[in-house]
């Protein structure tokens, strides 16, 4: 049976970078499992890939429909934007196991709707200020910076990763990724165990900080 893993980090901890690399190794089979976002398309994303990008009233239709599992609500320097995160007909978790990115609390809404034992975390962690230079430098790139929106994610990153709600997901191991390479190896190896023999923790055969 497979299983759907829940990737978790603050912003710029190297989540999406993280989850491309899952997404094209050979070591763990995972298919994406893409969230949806109300918010403007960044330069270099692609709509399908990162996100699938909608707008309130695509959120409202899919509601309608009984199709969202759970959805966060974000009140930027920007605008109003909305994440969440559909029922997809094509998951199949006889066949596939999947991976998508979340938060602590889609988490928790992801396992009440797949069911406990079909939902895997997968937190990310990083420095602070390492985070914080990356951002600046991503932001920086952008045709238009949003160094104002910067601030807000980094601030609301302290509510929505916050040591409460960390330990009510029953989330205890984080994956730090001060190295790329290092720390796939690690995520590899654990989600292995996990996805070819669930009975297995791997607290042996993986190191974190």
């Amino acid at each position: 049976m497979g299983k759907i893993v829940c990737l978790m980090g603050k912003s710029s901890s190297g989540k999406d970078t993280i989850y491309k690399r899952l997404l094209s190794q050979d070591r763990v089979t995972l298919r994406a499992l893409v969230p949806y976002t109300t918010r403007p398309i960044r330069m270099g994303e692609q709509d399908g890939v990162e996100y699938h990008f909608t707008d309130e009233e695509g959120f409202r239709k899919l509601q309608d429909g009984g199709k969202v599992i759970e959805d966060r609500v974000y009140d930027t320097c920007l605008g109003r934007w909305r994440y969440f995160t559909v029922a997809d007909d094509r998951v199949d978790l006889s066949r596939h196991s999947y991976v998508l990115i979340g938060t602590p609390e889609a988490y928790l809404k992801l396992r009440q709707f797949y069911g406990e034992d079909k939902v895997l975390p997968l937190m990310i962690g990083l420095d602070d200020g390492e985070r914080l230079q990356r951002a600046l430098d991503r932001e920086k790139a952008q045709d238009a910076p949003g160094y104002e929106e910067l601030c807000r994610r980094f601030l609301a990153d302290v509510e929505d990763f916050s040591e409460e709600k960390l330990e009510r997901a029953g989330i205890d191991r984080i994956f730090y990724n001060d190295e790329i390479d290092r720390c796939l190896e690690e995520i590899l190896a654990y989600l292995k165990l996990k996805l070819e023999d669930p009975a297995r923790g791997g607290d042996e055969t993986w190191t974190s900080k």
